[in-house]
């Protein structure tokens, strides 16, 4: 996975696979989801991100810890 912020742009761009893009959908203004041959979201792209994330040029990851089964 990559998270892309492009300033020239003020696009955001989460790359979820390698996929070959085969289709593209604008869910709602501004936000784009790429899909793969198998129908499979590929990427995701948000338009004007700095309208819309605090901080599009830093980035957060946190890993969630799974519960051991009881």
């Amino acid at each position: 996975m990559k998270v892309i912020y492009d300033p020239e742009t003020d696009t955001l761009s989460l790359i979820l696979s390698d996929e070959r893009v085969v289709e593209s959908d604008e869910l709602r203004e501004g936000l784009i989801v790429d899909y793969g041959d198998n129908g499979r979201i590929v990427s995701i792209e948000l338009l004007d991100a700095s309208e819309h994330v605090s901080e599009p040029r830093g980035v957060t990851y946190e890993l969630k810890e799974m519960k051991a089964a009881t």
